[in-house]
C-alpha cells in the first residue's frame, strides 16, 4: 500500500523539534548579597543556556524544592504555566528577569514563550524534553544533598526542627526564616561575622503598631566546631531554643 500523495497546496509538515536533556545543578551563588541558599540551575544537554539569555539570573533557590512535587519551581502539568526561570539577586522589579511557560504534552515537556523583562541577551528556543527524564531529574534535584556544607546540612535541619515543632506559633511569634551564614566575599575578616547559621524571626504582636505591622525582630545564631558532628550541634542549638519563650532567650535584632 502507497501513502497517498500530499497536495501540492499543503506545506510540508514541519519536523519536530529534538529532545534535549535537562540537568539540575546545585550552584552556591557567589554574591554576598544573593541568597545564600543554593540556587539549583538548569543546564540543557549540559550547557548554561539560560546564563546565556540572563547572565545576572539566579535560579530559584534550594529552599523551593522542598515541599510536595507539584510546588517545585519547574514542576509541569497539561495546563501551561509561567514562572520566573532566573531572576537577580535585587528584585525582578528593579533589573528584570527571565520567564519561561512550562506545559506537558503527552510524553514531551515543552517550555516556550520565553519572555526577558530585563531586555539583555538574546532568548532561548522552544525546548521540548522527554517527560520520563524531566521528572526523574527533578526528583533526583529535590533529593540531592551531596552539594550540601556543613553549614547548608546545619541549617536544613535546623529549619526543619523548628517549622515541625510549630514553637514559634506557640508564643505569638513567627519564624522568618533560617539561612546558612557565609563569609562575604573581598571583605576581611575582622568586618565581618564568623561562618554559622542564622534563625530569625518575629514577635506578631509587640511594638506592631510602632514597625509597620511586623513587631519586634529577634535572632539566634549557631557558630559550628570542626570537632563534633553536625547533627549533634543543630540538636543542641534546637534544644535551647525549644526550652523557653524564644524572646527570652533570643536576641533582638531590629524594632
Amino acid at each position: 500500500m502507497t501513502d497517498t500523495p500530499r497536495s501540492p497546496s499543503q506545506p510540508p509538515r514541519p519536523a519536530p523539534l529534538p529532545l534535549r536533556t535537562l540537568t539540575l545543578q546545585h550552584r552556591i551563588p557567589a554574591s554576598w548579597a544573593a541568597d545564600p541558599w543554593a540556587e539549583v540551575r538548569p543546564l540543557i544537554d549540559g550547557a548554561d543556556v539560560l546564563g546565556e539569555a540572563h547572565p545576572a539570573g539566579l535560579a530559584p533557590s534550594c529552599r523551593n524544592w522542598r515541599g510536595p512535587a507539584g510546588s517545585w519551581p519547574l514542576a509541569v502539568s497539561d495546563e501551561p504555566r509561567r514562572i520566573v526561570i532566573t531572576e537577580p539577586d535585587c528584585t525582578a522589579g528593579c533589573c528584570g528577569a527571565l520567564y519561561v511557560t512550562v506545559r506537558r504534552e503527552g510524553d514531551v515537556v515543552i517550555w516556550d514563550a520565553w519572555e526577558n523583562t530585563g531586555n539583555t541577551g538574546s532568548l532561548p528556543a522552544v525546548m521540548r524534553f522527554e517527560a520520563a527524564q524531566y521528572e526523574a531529574e527533578l526528583a533526583r534535584a529535590a533529593a540531592d544533598r551531596s552539594w550540601e556544607e556543613p553549614l547548608d546540612t546545619a541549617a536544613r535541619l535546623l529549619e526543619e526542627i523548628l517549622v515541625e515543632s510549630r514553637w514559634f506559633e506557640r508564643w505569638g511569634c513567627v519564624l522568618i526564616g533560617v539561612w546558612p551564614r557565609r563569609g562575604e566575599p573581598d571583605v576581611p575578616e575582622e568586618l565581618t561575622s564568623p561562618e554559622g547559621v542564622d534563625v530569625m524571626f518575629h514577635d506578631a504582636h509587640a511594638n506592631a503598631h510602632e514597625s509597620g505591622g511586623r513587631g519586634t525582630s529577634y535572632g539566634y545564631e549557631l557558630l559550628l566546631t570542626g570537632g563534633e558532628p553536625v547533627e549533634e550541634q543543630v540538636r543542641r542549638c534546637a534544644e535551647r531554643i525549644l526550652a523557653d519563650d524564644p524572646r527570652n532567650t533570643a536576641e533582638i535584632r531590629e524594632a
